[in-house]
């Protein structure tokens, strides 16, 4: 099968670039013939592709008047399309497989996919298609304030980046976008990696979506199990307000023989750093952002690891890390956390925000050093088998071919 990927960016920025790159291999592995179509970018890896990437919009740089042409762009790339056009035409796909196009390729590439005749499928790995600052949460709280396209919330809000300017920015993209439907009328299949995810779009949306379950690619069996470990549970990951580490380190205040080593860094980190100075946290450690080998190191070695996030988290490679590795998992129960972790048996599951459910777990596991370790080799046994390349391969390519034979239903 001959496939184009499409995709914001061609260099590694987050899990969302990992889904990108990694459904390219597997793909490319089983013998498909795969093309990649991002923005340009001095980041970007070399690449053969290149040629048809598009220059993207700016909004940040510039005049007023640049920026307002700019922006323009953001909502709709005339060039994005046409280079998709460019592309359809010297690479005839089979099946475009897009996934975050929204800011910079833009969703005008869909409808260069319609126009051609070539059926797409979409991978939505954060909220972008619903709301306008991708998380439906913001200044500490859950939100679901744009349902039934009150866009205008954003702005009032000020929740996309705490700016009024690009609050009233996204929300005027999201209007554009959803006036001439260009998600829905040009996608045949929409693909979640969480119910949770998809349900919600349903709300927003309505019922008739068209979608189905693709949980993102991840080889779990070629990584070891570890079940030893030292003293210290891990958390790893940004430093930011929807992670929930202020949530764990009140949780340590309550779990005082159990030592917490936390691996990242953010804009929350002086704010953490003085939550625990308050709290008289002397069983916490900030060990900075560690990646590779050195972050593997930390992983191996803990006895289990906390995801406190308190917003929707949609899918968390975090978890799957920890799984592959051997390590039980504490989550909290916000969005597709809960369809990852099964309570009881790989880890448990508590309320977010409840500091003291969060600690009562951490104490459990910290004082049942057996119950830790099965869990742990549980976690990893349950990877090896829902988490791998023929078992994601078959997946996606049943998607595929229900898309295909499809094409017609799609709205013109």
């Amino acid at each position: 099968m001959r496939v184009i990927l499409a995709h914001n960016n061609l260099f590694i920025a987050g899990g969302a670039e990992v889904f990108y790159q990694e459904a390219g291999r597997v793909l490319s592995a089983h013998g498909n013939d795969v093309a990649y179509f991002s923005s340009k970018d001095g980041k970007n890896p070399q690449n053969e592709w290149e040629r048809y990437f598009p220059r993207v919009a700016e909004y940040k740089k510039g005049s007023l008047v640049k920026r307002v042409f700019d922006f323009r762009n953001m909502v709709y790339s005339r060039t994005a399309r046409d280079c998709m056009k460019r592309l359809i035409d010297d690479f005839r796909p089979d099946i475009v497989h897009a996934f975050a196009v929204h800011g910079k390729l833009t969703p005008s590439v869909l409808d260069a996919c319609r126009e051609a005749g070539v059926p797409a499928v979409m991978s939505c790995n954060d909220y972008k298609h619903i709301c306008p600052n991708y998380k439906m949460y913001h200044h500490g709280r859950i939100c679901a304030e744009c349902a039934g396209g009150r866009f205008y919330r954003a702005a009032l809000n000020r929740c996309c980046k705490g700016s009024l300017v690009y609050s009233v920015a996204s929300a005027i993209e999201s209007y554009a976008q959803s006036s001439i439907d260009i998600y829905r009328k040009n996608i045949s299949i929409f693909l979640f990696a969480s119910e949770f995810m998809a349900n919600k779009t349903g709300e927003f949306w309505g019922a008739d979506v068209r979608w189905k379950l693709l949980r993102n690619p991840f080889n779990s069996p070629s990584f070891a199990c570890h079940p030893g470990y030292d003293d210290y549970l891990l958390y790893f990951g940004r430093l930011i307000d929807e992670k929930g580490v202020d949530v764990l380190l009140k949780a340590m205040a309550h779990a005082p023989r159990a030592r917490l080593k936390i691996v990242g860094n953010g804009p929350q980190e002086a704010e953490l750093r003085e939550l625990a100075k308050g709290l008289n946290l002397n069983n916490v450690e900030f060990v900075g952002p560690k990646w590779g080998d050195g972050l593997n190191a930390l992983l191996f070695r803990a006895r289990f690891v906390v995801v406190p996030s308190t917003w929707h988290e949609n899918f968390p490679y975090v978890i799957l890390q920890s799984f592959a590795a051997g390590k039980a998992v504490l989550g909290s129960d916000r969005g597709g956390i809960p369809e990852l972790i099964e309570h009881g048996r790989s880890g448990f599951i508590y309320t977010a925000l409840d500091h003291r459910s969060l600690a009562e777990y951490i104490n459990i596991l910290w004082d049942d050093k057996k119950k830790a370790v099965q869990m742990g080799i549980d976690a990893k046994e349950w990877a090896d088998e829902n988490f791998n390349d023929a078992r994601f391969y078959a997946d996606i390519m049943r998607i595929y071919r229900e898309a295909l034979d499809a094409r017609t239903d799609i709205r013109r």
